[in-house]
């Protein structure tokens, strides 16, 4: 028996794990019925006491098999009814009834669906491969803080729609993209984090580790594809409500944190920042909310739509892209079945603000996409190309007709645009970091933003901000969590989880995986990129843990920062954070001095800061390195200057980073000051 078993499975070489089935046909006769009701008991076990635990990986594998027992079930009842109904007895014909109904029931289960049995699945947990990027090689930085947003908020109401300032808390806002670009540099200040941006992203494109200098010019380049005439039109003039008004595109309020920023902050001159999507045009209640506070910066457009000072694109003659199918994939057209393929597409040009701005921070919205599974900065880059749509670049997207409508480019191992995309020297090397809008995320490209269910957001708007030096990590983790969210039993779209929505992902972070005949060349000059970051997927969706969070391997290290406060002051906690605990402060409230408590998982370097309630840092202490265990440390009530603190309440922060394993703890609490 245990030979009839194993004789059909396939293992991994490497790793000894059970991968699929070398002879599904043939398997799935003797072994679904099996399989197929251990996994059904296995769900309602795990399921029952946790009905969160429905959105793990593992349980979702197991659906699909759980089904194919429901059908084998449902079948087999059927055709004991039509047995019972028969007019003819058993004893007449035992053997043919008893026959048919054995190879009914079996032939039955063996049609149930097995979509679980391919390898070609692609998720497994924690095997990270490519090269990691950045300051902290693979870091990504999510921030979230429900308050950012209004959560009561019709995300397509017309008069109060998702994009307006009054749906968003721009002071909490503002806080969340600091702690992002804190965490991201391992810095205790915004201005320290930006000379850290600057000299890591410098001297990784050749330039020497040298900061920004004034001059240089800086293009946001954001995300508003419903603009060729979406919720209002063009012009500015009206509002129209249409399929596709209120869609979740790059929020105003993320916009006017990054120009803060880099002008309050980093003190750049307005009129060296230029902000736009080439390819659309810059509606007015956006424009309204930069302009009133920032009206020297550069508000691009497309087709002459200038009459509120919004200036015109300029289509490039000399920057192109290459692209690497030559050919062979993309055409002038996405044909439907039936009509005739328009003419090949081997090249296009750019906008010179990709060539005369010295930076760019590429900043879309968290979203799935109905051609390409997900759309994040890869896909943004569809409208950075001159002509008047890119409907042509959507043959190299996993269904170039839509889910519903095409299947044929599925699965993996095949060319990926987005790979062209981000291998270009122009897109790829301008890019100071990758800094992801997820206050409104959503299942589609053309929908409303939508509230989600899995933890912690728990039927709330995302209100996330992440950040990153890698560019094929932030795109993982965002995958992880679309694809998590949006599935079957969620009841909106699943386009995030067609089979080969993250091939370009694994084709970005390893050359080893380009298609037969394919290297990604885009700037058409003869030199490769094999590998533009690292890829992998999260443990599962409750913990999300990669391998640089568990220290098993150098992929991906997802830094959770979970602010809960309405005044975005960094109050902190991280999924890294087992075993750590801040203890309190004794005593509470305190009049001369007070110690701070904390527990620590491992030998740790140790900061603590402390913070007023509008987010300013006014105290600093660096304990050190610190052993396992119990630590304290005692605060006399005085700011660095020396001055005594007010009566009030006070936050205080512990960051500690393990000198062995490299993880972050990061975690606050409040206390009060009472003289």
């Amino acid at each position: 028996m245990k030979k009839l078993f194993t004789q059909h499975l396939r293992f991994c070489p490497k790793s000894g794990k059970f991968i699929g089935f070398k002879n599904v046909q043939g398997a799935s006769k003797l072994l679904l019925p099996v399989l197929g009701l251990i996994a059904m008991i296995w769900i309602l076990i795990r399921v029952i006491p946790k009905p969160s635990r429905l959105s793990y990986p593992c349980v979702q594998s197991a659906i699909p098999l759980a089904a194919g027992f429901f059908g084998y079930i449902s079948i087999a009842a059927l055709s004991t009814v039509a047995f019972l109904r028969s007019k003819k007895s058993l004893r007449y014909y035992p053997l043919f009834f008893v026959g048919a109904f054995i190879v009914f029931a079996m032939n039955g289960f063996h049609f149930a669906p097995t979509i679980v049995l391919t390898s070609d699945a692609k998720v497994e947990a924690n095997q990270p491969f490519g090269e990691a990027k950045g300051i902290f090689p693979g870091r990504v930085v999510w921030v979230h803080n429900p308050n950012a947003v209004n959560q009561n908020c019709i995300s397509d109401e017309l008069d109060h729609a998702w994009y307006m300032a009054e749906n968003n808390n721009q002071g909490v806002i503002n806080g969340m993209v600091s702690a992002a670009i804190d965490s991201l540099t391992g810095s205790t200040s915004d201005t320290a984090a930006w000379r850290k941006i600057f000299q890591f992203h410098n001297q990784s494109r050749g330039k020497g580790a040298v900061n920004y200098k004034a001059g240089e010019k800086i293009f946001i380049r954001i995300n508003i594809c419903s603009s060729w005439g979406g919720n209002y039109n063009p012009n500015d003039l009206s509002k129209v409500k249409n399929d596709w008004y209120g869609m979740s595109e790059t929020s105003p309020a993320m916009v006017l944190a990054v120009l803060h920023q880099l002008v309050d902050v980093l003190h750049v001159v307005q009129s060296d920042i230029y902000i736009g999507d080439p390819m659309k045009h810059i509606y007015k209640h956006e424009y309204d909310q930069w302009h009133s506070k920032y009206p020297n910066v550069h508000y691009l457009d497309n087709s002459g739509y200038t009459i509120l000072g919004r200036e015109n694109v300029v289509p490039s003659t000399t920057a192109k892209i290459y692209y690497s199918d030559h050919g062979a994939i993309l055409r002038s057209n996405v044909s439907y079945p039936g009509t005739t393929p328009g003419p090949a597409v081997y090249s296009d040009n750019l906008y010179t603000i990709f060539e005369t701005a010295e930076y760019m921070i590429n900043l879309p919205q968290l979203k799935g996409h109905k051609r390409a599974g997900v759309t994040m900065f890869a896909k943004n880059h569809f409208g950075s190309v001159t002509r008047s749509d890119a409907m042509h670049m959507h043959n190299g997207l996993p269904a170039p007709l839509e889910m519903q409508n095409d299947t044929s480019r599925l699965g993996y191992g095949k060319y990926r645009i987005q790979v062209d995309l981000m291998t270009h020297s122009l897109l790829r090397k301008k890019n100071l970091l990758f800094l992801m809008d997820a206050l409104w995320a959503t299942d589609h490209e053309q929908d409303k933003p939508l509230k989600w269910q899995m933890a912690p957001f728990n039927n709330q708007y995302t209100a996330s901000v992440f950040a990153s030096f890698d560019n094929v990590a932030i795109e993982s983790v965002g995958y992880d969590f679309l694809r998590s969210e949006f599935t079957i039993a969620r009841g909106q779209g699943t386009f995030a989880q067609m089979r080969g929505v993250d091939d370009y992902l694994h084709q970005a972070a390893d050359s080893t995986k380009w298609p037969v005949g394919i290297k990604y060349d885009p700037d058409n000059s003869g030199v490769h990129i094999y590998s533009l970051g690292v890829h992998e997927h999260w443990n599962n969706a409750v913990e999300k843990k990669y391998s640089r969070n568990l220290g098993t391997g150098n992929g991906i290290e997802l830094t959770a920062i979970m602010q809960t406060n309405a005044t975005g002051i960094h109050d902190l906690q991280s999924f890294a954070n087992d075993g750590f605990t801040i203890l309190g402060n004794n005593p509470n409230p305190f009049s001369t001095s007070t110690t701070i408590s904390y527990n620590l998982p491992e030998k740790a370097t140790v900061e603590i800061t402390i913070y007023d309630l509008q987010g300013k840092a006014i105290f600093l202490a660096t304990p050190g390195v610190q052993s396992a265990g119990k630590q304290s440390f005692e605060w006399n009530g005085n700011v660095s200057k020396g001055n005594g603190l007010r009566n009030g309440i006070y936050i205080y922060r512990v960051r500690a980073t393990a000198t062995g394993s490299g993880i972050v703890y990061d975690k606050s609490a409040k206390m009060m000051v009472r003289r």
